[in-house]
């Protein structure tokens, strides 16, 4: 009867040790302690240009490699046109895809009267003759999973064309 006991002890601890090693195992495998990597803005559009707003749109592309999502928030990053900050990006969160790459759109609308200042009246002039608009975003984005934080610094600048 001891020996019977003794097995079952023992099978019983045998499965215990399996059960927790491959819990361990699986935790350490699934990677969700790196944020997603921040490759860059990209499509700079003006998607609508008129007497009143011109609204620009652009996309942050994002690599996660991890087994969990997560969100971003941007409500920290600033637009300047032609080198005076006339508005930023405020959005609502966005939920992060796990194992894919993904993009978030980024669209800002601004007043035509704003960028028609006497400050900004030469490089307003330069624009229309070429029909560019320098824009520069610059700020951060905030990402959050399960109580940690990060944030990705961003700073872009293109060249858009406008038409009128």
């Amino acid at each position: 009867l001891d020996k019977i006991k003794n097995t079952y002890k023992n099978n019983f601890m045998f499965k215990r040790l399996l059960m927790f090693s491959l819990t361990f195992t699986l935790l350490l495998n699934c990677s969700f302690t790196k944020k997603p990597e921040f490759v860059r803005l990209e499509n700079f559009k003006v998607i609508d240009s008129n007497s009143k707003n011109i609204t620009i749109r652009t996309e942050a592309l994002f690599l996660n490699k991890n087994d969990v999502g997560g969100t971003l928030k941007t409500d920290d990053l600033k637009v300047y046109i032609n080198d005076l900050e006339l508005a930023s990006v405020i959005s609502d969160e966005f939920d992060v895809p796990k194992r894919e790459n993904f993009t978030i759109p980024l669209t800002v609308k601004i007043a035509t009267d704003s960028i028609m200042t006497d400050e900004n009246l030469g490089s307003l002039l330069g624009s229309l003759l070429f029909q560019k608009l320098k824009v520069h975003i610059k700020g951060e984005i905030k990402y959050k999973i399960l109580g940690y934080s990060s944030t990705y610094s961003v700073d872009e600048i293109q060249d858009v064309k406008i038409k009128f």
